[in-house]
């Protein structure tokens, strides 16, 4: 597995930014209403988020084989990748969306539902780029050295 780019990051959030204000302005336009976003999605992708975090807390003693820690079975390591690649492009994804639909609702900010809907996207933008930067991170803890160190020192780890 190659390492997460960060402009590929930067392009999805870019695409679907495009999607989400696009969303806002038609719902907008047609009906002359903010599109309704909940404050629960902002909490769920702060949980989402915190979990990432604290797997990666978790995870770091294991991966770096520090004393007193059980060294994580290759699987694991794999697997810890794959959902932290995932959690980077998903994160990047909504953050975008959510940015979008926040650009889109700036014009209904004067009305209590508008104003609802932008805070409430904008807490839900910053929660997924949350869980972009702890899904990274994880990823980060994830690679093999690059050096070539001893086979005994890279057990655990995938490279990503």
């Amino acid at each position: 597995m190659k390492p997460t780019r960060i402009g590929l990051l930067l392009v999805l959030a870019a695409l679907s930014g495009v999607i989400g204000w696009a969303i806002a302005s038609f719902m907008d336009g047609q009906s002359g209403r903010a599109l309704p976003v909940p404050f629960l999605a902002a909490v769920t992708l702060w949980l989402l988020a915190a979990s990432v975090f604290v797997w990666a807390l978790l995870a770091r003693p294991r991966l770096q084989r520090k004393p007193g820690s059980h060294p994580m079975p290759p699987i694991v390591a794999a697997r810890t990748a794959a959902l932290a690649m995932a959690a980077s492009r998903t994160g990047a994804i909504v953050s975008g969306f959510y940015a979008g639909v926040a650009a889109g609702t700036l014009p209904d900010r004067l009305t209590q539902a508008g104003n609802q809907s932008l805070w409430a996207a904008v807490a839900a933008a910053i929660g997924a780029l949350a869980l972009v930067i702890a899904a990274l991170w994880l990823e980060h803890l994830c690679r093999l050295p690059s050096d070539g160190a001893s086979s005994d020192s890279g057990l655990g780890k995938v490279s990503t």
